[in-house]
């Protein structure tokens, strides 16, 4: 048997005819008619994904995807939605979902994101640093997991799941220099091939949120040509 899917959508027909496409493919599927029974469902199993379609009534994909974060889950979800604006798709990830399909989509595109994901979370698994806290300190900030959010002095800013994610590597690797094909991959995923850029602007943002605006110098350190480490006067 390959990995457990939980799926949750309210038509019947999409979620009957994924059910009967992802068993065929050997994965083992539970099946939500809603997100309030899928957010019923998904303590019952460990499932290793996630699907859910967005426009649910009264509870949304968004609403699940925003539980399962906010109860520490980084099981990896997957959006299915009819809508194309980037707004919808910025939204879900901001959330803490993984990746999206729009309907309708392609089988062999369905199977590729699956798999995708599900050998990225196996990747990151196999990787993963031991299990920080709920919270704890980067630089002048405290970082709630569950709120996915930081606190320096009085002001509380929320955290997106990605800047989360950085914040965690940081924290888990103190001192080291950490390049940005390896950060790349810690956020990202080993299957993303994006720009370093795009590295650059999560530290970027990352760096505002969690410093007080002191003259005591970054609290992540750029390492020039190699990439990023945090400071020893944070450790």
């Amino acid at each position: 048997m390959k990995a457990k899917i939980l799926i949750a959508g309210d038509d019947a027909n999409i979620r009957l005819g994924l059910v009967a496409m992802l068993e065929s493919e050997g994965y083992g599927v539970t099946a939500a008619a809603d997100g309030a029974q899928a957010l019923k469902l998904f303590p019952q199993e460990k499932f290793d994904l996630v699907v859910l379609d967005i426009m649910m009534p009264k509870t949304s994909g968004y609403d699940v995807c925003r539980e399962l974060r906010a109860r520490g889950s980084r099981v990896p979800v997957l959006f299915l939605t009819a809508k194309g604006e980037e707004v919808d798709k910025v939204v879900g990830l901001k959330l803490g979902a993984d990746d999206y399909v729009t309907k309708p989509f392609g089988v062999h595109e369905l199977l590729a994101r699956i798999e995708a994901l599900l050998r990225r979370a196996r990747t990151s698994a196999a990787t993963d640093e031991p299990e920080l806290p709920p919270t704890f300190r980067l630089g002048a900030a405290t970082i709630d997991r569950r709120k996915y959010s930081a606190s320096v002095a009085d002001r509380e800013t929320a955290l997106t799941a990605r800047e989360l994610k950085l914040a965690e590597v940081f924290a888990a690797h103190p001192g080291e220099v950490l390049t940005r094909d390896a950060l790349l991959n810690a956020v990202w995923g080993v299957d993303y091939f994006g720009i370093t850029r795009t590295l650059d602007h999560l530290v970027s943002q990352l760096r505002r949120k969690i410093e007080d605006g002191g003259a005591g110098g970054h609290t992540i350190v750029t390492v020039h040509g190699v990439g990023y480490r945090l400071a020893a006067n944070t450790e």
